[in-house]
């Protein structure tokens, strides 16, 4: 890892009051930051993924936490804790990200970074931690407190408040807390990740993690609902860091994840399939590749994207998985999005969610804006994106090489946030794609120049940058990289603008059990509350599917003419193929896979999907010795009901009745320590499934649900009376 070395003799100029022309009357301050403006885009701050690093290299010193008054005055609130400073860089110096307000607005928590290398080639670790600033009214003196019991020597950011006053945010803290599975890689770049989540009651110390990430999960925040939404990406296919033949990455496999795992030359993976076409196999090569709007309850339960939302929705195109010619590949009709990033809802419109579409690389994942209408009651078949900016703006090509700028390029955005008055504003900068010189190492001259602006509508309909809100913000810094004196005068990024104001709480949202899951509980008399208290203890998780022979009728890309043998089926109309589907095959995410060879390997390790083989959940479910590894059968009806473990990635598949993959989902998913959770069918119906003339989502009351139950009842009886306490009857 690189650090920085600053040379140092700059004085700073802290420009804090606002001219004329940016002192436009907004309804309530605006709390933001500035960011010394670090020229690489890769995994550096503000980066699209992996920006959670603190190390100076990645994320530079000398920014603040500032607030705008609605008559264009500002504060130094960072400065007037006690916080940064100019010039060379040091034990005080500071960067911060992610403010975030609490709902009756007399506080706010952000992440902020601590220290700089004191010489040269001088190496020190650098982390994200979550700090408290009170005093944010006119006349108060700001008080900065450091959270309490949040996780130590580990990135902490995007923090937010939940209902009930707690925090949530994303951390790099492994799953489960080990140290030698620090850092978990992504599934892209092996780069260094967030594992999800967190959620952390700071009066207690209690730390809980509401939803695993393999490949990060980011800018989390509560909507008006109460829902938990958050951009997460989505990458799960093989490795690409392992597809060289002669293994230039040294890529290999750990026997697990325990601590005295050994390293092998094993390299193989089972799940998914590969990512290139293997010539005469009949399935196409696998690719996934996106940022989607994600949700889950408050306490981490019923993980899924926004309402439902999928591909078919909001993509422009993807294979079919076979080679049947009843299947075809997608290509949506009218405008698709990218990436869905740095989310925020509208105040004036609850439900209607403003992010910005932008590419992996080469522009500070700053791009166009574009809005989703998404409250809880609408159907996902429903949801469109609305370009607020002209669409041709992110048209990149598929290697990224250099495009022209079209003629009616606005600029790039970032970070927008819809006023509680209906304004709009954002950061935003007049630099069109990553390209040219941004002068050197040493002595950065960025060309992106991001400045908190307020937005109106122009040309066409479109929203344009008007007047920005501070007359800008400049500093002179100087630290080490570490090796290298990199000094900076100039003006910084203005980034994370939030609203101060009290708002109404959102409801705290948990998991419900529906009506068909209730009915079989009656049915086998069988107390929910015991048995979410096994889950519990046990960590685990129960998953039921109602009908895995249902699927939503826009999806042709994967088979849809299912029968289950002696059981049954659900056709489409025009014939085709009919897929036999017996088994339910579950896959763990476990962080097994290594780089950089057997000799000397790189630090972390990314996740590979295995059978389920965790003993919990493999002990309470039935024995299916006639499927593959990892999985249950699937009932007559349909059903599927198994116990899984909990706070682990999981995927699944349905197969044929020789284990071969039929129906292919490919999102991990994770669940609570005693949640429960159904869903109709695999891919779970939006608004008709694939019959003629199409029917609703299935409400079946499951037949696997109600064996599952049953063995479970039985087998606790039998301990009681095996424990002599209670006599048999």
């Amino acid at each position: 890892m690189r650090l920085h070395h600053v040379s140092g003799l700059l004085a700073a100029a802290l420009l804090i009051t606002a001219g004329a022309a940016e002192a436009q009357q907004l309804p309530n301050p605006i709390l933001f930051v500035t960011q010394y403006p670090v020229t690489d885009d890769f995994a550096t701050i503000g980066a699209v993924f992996a920006n959670h690093r603190g190390d100076i290299a990645l994320t530079g010193r000398g920014g603040d936490l500032y607030i705008r008054y609605p008559d264009g005055s500002l504060r130094n609130l960072t400065q007037e804790a006690g916080y940064g400073s100019s010039g060379a860089q040091g034990a005080n110096a500071i960067a911060v990200r992610d403010p975030a307000v609490s709902w009756d607005g007399s506080k706010a928590v952000f992440s902020m970074v601590v220290g700089a290398p004191p010489q040269q080639y001088q190496y020190i670790d650098s982390y994200w931690q979550l700090y408290e600033i009170s005093g944010l009214a006119p006349g108060q003196t700001a008080v900065i407190t450091k959270v309490a019991q949040q996780p130590a020597n580990r990135n902490n950011v995007s923090p937010a408040y939940l209902s009930d006053g707690s925090l949530v945010f994303a951390s790099d803290r492994p799953r489960n807390g080990a140290a030698h599975l620090y850092p978990q890689l992504d599934e892209y770049e092996s780069t260094p990740t967030p594992t999800g989540l967190w959620r952390l009651q700071p009066a207690t110390g209690q730390l809980d993690l509401l939803q695993v990430s393999v490949s990060g999960a980011f800018h989390p925040f509560v909507d008006s609902f109460g829902r938990l939404l958050f951009t997460r990406w989505d990458h799960l296919q093989r490795d690409q860091q392992n597809d060289s033949a002669t293994n230039d990455s040294g890529t290999f496999n750990w026997t697990g994840e325990a601590p005295n795992a050994v390293a092998t030359a094993d390299r193989s993976e089972v799940f998914p399939e590969p990512r290139i076409t293997v010539p005469g196999s009949g399935v196409a090569g696998y690719t996934i590749n996106h940022f989607f709007p994600w949700m889950v309850n408050q306490d981490g339960s019923e993980e899924e994207t926004l309402n439902h939302v999928g591909r078919h929705e909001l993509h422009a195109y993807f294979n079919r998985s076979f080679d049947d010619p009843a299947l075809s590949e997608f290509s949506g009709s009218g405008d698709r999005i990218l990436n869905f990033l740095q989310m925020r809802e509208d105040p004036t419109t609850p439900g209607r969610y403003y992010g910005i579409d932008a590419p992996e690389f080469y522009t500070h994942a700053s791009g166009q804006l574009l809005r989703i209408d998404a409250a809880p009651n609408v159907n996902p078949a429903l949801m469109r994106a609305t370009w607020l900016n002209p669409r041709v703006n992110v048209n990149f090509s598929p290697d990224y090489a250099p495009v022209a700028q079209p003629a009616d390029f606005s600029g790039h955005f970032r970070n927008p946030l819809p006023l509680s008055d209906g304004q709009l504003i954002a950061a935003h900068t007049t630099q069109w794609r990553q390209a040219g010189n941004d002068g050197t190492r040493t002595a950065p001259q960025p060309r992106y120049q991001f400045r908190l602006k307020r937005l109106v509508l122009g040309p066409g309909g479109y929203y344009v940058a008007a007047e920005n809100l501070t007359a800008g913000i400049s500093k002179s810094v100087n630290f080490w990289d570490p090796d290298y004196a990199v000094s900076y005068s100039g003006p910084l990024w203005e980034l994370s603008p939030v609203e101060v104001r009290a708002r109404t709480v959102p409801p705290m949202t948990t998991s419900q059990l529906r009506a068909p899951e209730q009915a079989a509980f009656t049915a086998e008399n069988v107390d929910v509350n015991a048995l979410r208290s096994y889950l519990r203890s046990n960590g685990l998780a129960l998953l039921v599917v109602r009908n895995a022979t249902t699927r939503d009728r826009a999806d042709r890309q994967q088979p849809f003419n299912l029968r289950v043998p002696g059981g049954v089926q659900t056709v489409a109309p025009g014939g085709g193929q009919l897929y036999d589907i017996a088994h339910m095959q579950f896959f763990q995410g476990d962080q097994i896979r290594g780089l950089g060879g057997l000799t000397t390997p790189r630090a972390g390790r990314r996740v590979l999907a295995q059978p389920l083989h965790d003993r919990p959940a493999v002990a309470a479910n039935a024995a299916n010795p006639s499927g593959p590894a990892g999985s249950v059968a699937i009932a007559a009806d349909g059903s599927v009901a198994a116990f899984v473990p909990a706070q682990r990635a999981l995927a699944w598949h349905s197969t044929a009745p020789n284990g071969t993959p039929v129906v292919r989902e490919r999102y991990w998913i994770s669940f609570q320590p005693g949640e429960i959770r159904a869903c109709d069918g695999c891919h779970g119906v939006n608004e008709l499934n694939q019959s003629m003339p199409g029917a609703p989502a299935a409400t079946n009351t499951p037949q696997a649900l109600r064996e599952l139950l049953a063995r479970w009842r039985d087998r606790q009886v039998d301990l009681i009376f095996a424990n002599g306490t209670e006599e048999r009857r």
